[in-house]
């Protein structure tokens, strides 16, 4: 692998006490938080108290200010220990900058600096049952009332949305104004009509507590609207190129540990009385796994370095969400071939993360998703 440029000092020890939390709180506890399908809620505190989460939130609402390679130095981290379970990610990179770029002060002042500390963990509600990549056929509705809006529909697939204190819920505030009558309105999980589903079941991510959600005539404060009313379908499109950004620094860093693990199993399987690790079909394998997450690692890179000045854009992003993931799936199943029968047990590390890599390819905007937004520009 190709020296990284991209970190400093400050990161690289900001890296190390990352990976000594995770290595302490985190990973001994982390088999039997996929038994029980969500990991301890006390760990959000204690990420909070060594500074995970929300590296990015100013320094006057309680964050540390810094910039967006503390996020993915966490990122890479909890996924390098194959800690999926942690949604960290989704807390920090997706639904509370929502609040902090788009809504106004009051409500930063009242929600950050909790969901800084771990005091509060949140969450974003995009999908519904019915309306998955398409945003615009989204059906909760936010109906004004006075000084309130009642809230009604439902949400699935809503990553921590068993800890979850609060949720930004995409709404349709207007039915007939299409994708300018969206709005981002934020919940509190203690409202009346508030309801969480049950915990769903899934092939992978088996500690990540992922939720149905049901708003049953839930009122909520017109204050709560982040930003403009309507806005939302905006604000949206605008985040989503960090969230995708994300995805794909994930992606390429499960495909790294994937191969570090692979290389050090076949040096020391035997077969035919020699280690796997001679044998010409395993090196031309691991050589072009190789050859492509070091192509992958300097767009990705780069495209951390675009993020940092404001100038990564959403075909660019989904590029990068579309390589890392498809690249991810492929190099996790290769290697997977070379651990053999031992690759499909799930006490392997390679088992759990060929498990938990399918949904790569679907949430955060489907493969074929990004590759319409690819193409449309191209042909624009």
């Amino acid at each position: 692998m190709i020296a990284r440029t991209l970190f400093e000092n400050e990161h690289e020890q900001f890296r190390d006490s990352v990976r000594k939390f995770l290595t302490q709180h985190a990973a001994p506890y982390h088999s039997q938080w996929e038994k029980d399908g969500q990991i301890d809620r006390q760990l959000w505190n204690k990420a909070g108290e060594m500074g995970l989460l929300c590296p990015t939130m100013p320094e006057q609402f309680g964050g540390p200010g810094v910039d967006y390679r503390y996020n993915v130095i966490v990122n890479e981290e909890i996924t390098k220990q194959g800690l999926s379970g942690l949604g960290f990610i989704v807390h920090s990179d997706i639904t509370v900058p929502y609040i902090n770029n788009n809504g106004s002060n009051a409500l930063k002042k009242k929600y950050i600096p909790g969901c800084v500390t771990g005091e509060l963990v949140g969450a974003i509600a995009m999908t519904e049952p019915g309306a998955g990549s398409d945003l615009q056929g989204i059906k909760t509705t936010a109906v004004l009332d006075g000084d309130e809006y009642v809230i009604n529909g439902s949400k699935t697939f809503i990553t921590n949305g068993q800890h979850a204190d609060i949720v930004v819920v995409v709404c349709v505030t207007d039915p007939k104004a299409g994708a300018a009558g969206i709005s981002l309105i934020v919940v509190e999980a203690t409202t009346p009509g508030f309801e969480r589903g049950q915990n769903l079941e899934k092939i992978g991510l088996k500690a990540q507590d992922t939720s149905e959600l049901f708003f049953n005539d839930m009122r909520v404060p017109k204050e709560n609207v982040i930003g403009k009313l309507g806005a939302g379908f905006s604000y949206l499109m605008n985040e989503l190129p960090q969230e995708r950004l994300g995805l794909a620094v994930a992606a390429l860093m499960s495909c790294e540990t994937a191969m570090q693990q692979t290389i050090d199993y076949v040096k020391e399987r035997k077969a035919f009385g020699k280690p796997v690790a001679v044998f010409q079909n395993t090196q031309f394998k691991l050589a072009e796994l190789s050859a492509e997450i070091t192509s992958a690692r300097c767009f990705i890179d780069k495209c951390i370095e675009l993020h940092l000045v404001g100038k990564l854009d959403a075909v660019t992003a989904s590029k990068a969400k579309l390589i890392g993931s498809e690249l991810q799936g492929r190099v996790i199943d290769e290697c997977l071939q070379l651990h053999g029968g031992y690759g499909y047990m799930w006490e392997f590390p390679i088992a759990r993360a060929y498990a938990d890599a399918r949904i790569q390819r679907i949430y955060g905007g489907t493969s074929e998703i990004m590759k319409l937004i690819i193409g449309r520009d191209l042909l624009s």
